[in-house]
């Protein structure tokens, strides 16, 4: 009987512990505050209930990608080629010299790079071709000479002559600025960006880039890549298309008819 006498007494002096406290008061918050409130999470249960259907309606109309076994067997394929490519090419060097009537190539990548190796992709960004059927000028030199022995089986290039130079400009030339492309329509363009270097005009740009001078990497990073076209029945017959294109490589002054035929 001595355990539950304790109890009462404990619970007797929390209760008159409890009553001597002060009770502590809400504040009150005004109506208008209240009505702000009220009104701020409405909104936001709104916006989270049309986020919430913009994203299920943009989910609803993209649809599953699957992939064939084949295609990863191709990857394979690819990567474990260019890895043996690159291994022998580090064994067996063989420096090419560069030429001396040549000192420009035009560089157009005209096969997909699905599957290759990080050091083929590499290259290929440092060449700016991004995407298929487009082109660049590269001055020849031993090393960009290296980089496109690296890329050798995805691209094809070969050394432009004027006319092809200048065609290509006057057609499918944009600058890049401020990572926008602008088209090459006014010269004043030109000299705003350029006129350091002593290029004020077209004429002057394409003498810059025929005759690979010492702006030549100036003038080049001044260009957007060039988007060639492709004729449109290679969506339908892709393998004459390809057969047309030819294999790649390097062409040589046949670099010109490719560039008549995608220009």
């Amino acid at each position: 009987m001595t355990p539950p006498r304790r109890m009462r007494g404990s619970l007797g002096e929390m209760a008159a512990a409890e009553e001597e406290e002060p009770r502590r008061r809400i504040p009150l918050v005004p109506e208008n505050l209240l009505k702000k409130r009220k009104a701020y999470q409405a909104i936001k249960a709104t916006q989270a209930k049309q986020a919430l259907l913009n994203k299920r309606k943009h989910q609803k109309g993209k649809q599953i990608q699957f992939k064939r076994l084949e295609t990863f067997v191709r990857d394979s394929w690819r990567k474990h080629r260019d890895d043996v490519r690159l291994r022998r090419m580090e064994q067996r060097p063989g420096h090419a010299a560069v030429p001396q009537e040549h000192k420009l190539a035009f560089v157009v990548r005209i096969v997909d790079i699905k599957g290759v190796s990080r050091r083929v992709k590499r290259v290929i960004e440092l060449l700016r071709l991004r995407k298929n059927f487009t082109g660049m000028f590269v001055k020849l030199t031993p090393l960009s000479l290296k980089m496109l022995r690296i890329v050798e089986p995805y691209v094809a290039w070969g050394h432009p002559n004027l006319k092809s130079v200048r065609e290509l400009i006057l057609k499918r030339g944009q600058a890049k600025i401020n990572k926008k492309r602008m088209p090459l329509t006014d010269n004043m363009l030109i000299e705003e960006h350029l006129g350091s270097c002593g290029i004020i005009c077209l004429e002057d740009l394409i003498h810059e880039i025929y005759s690979a001078g010492k702006h030549f990497k100036k003038v080049t990073n001044f260009l957007w890549p060039f988007h060639l076209s492709v004729a449109r029945h290679a969506s339908r017959n892709k393998v004459g298309f390809l057969k047309e294109m030819g294999k790649p490589g390097c062409r040589g002054e046949a670099i010109n008819q490719l560039i008549r035929q995608l220009n």
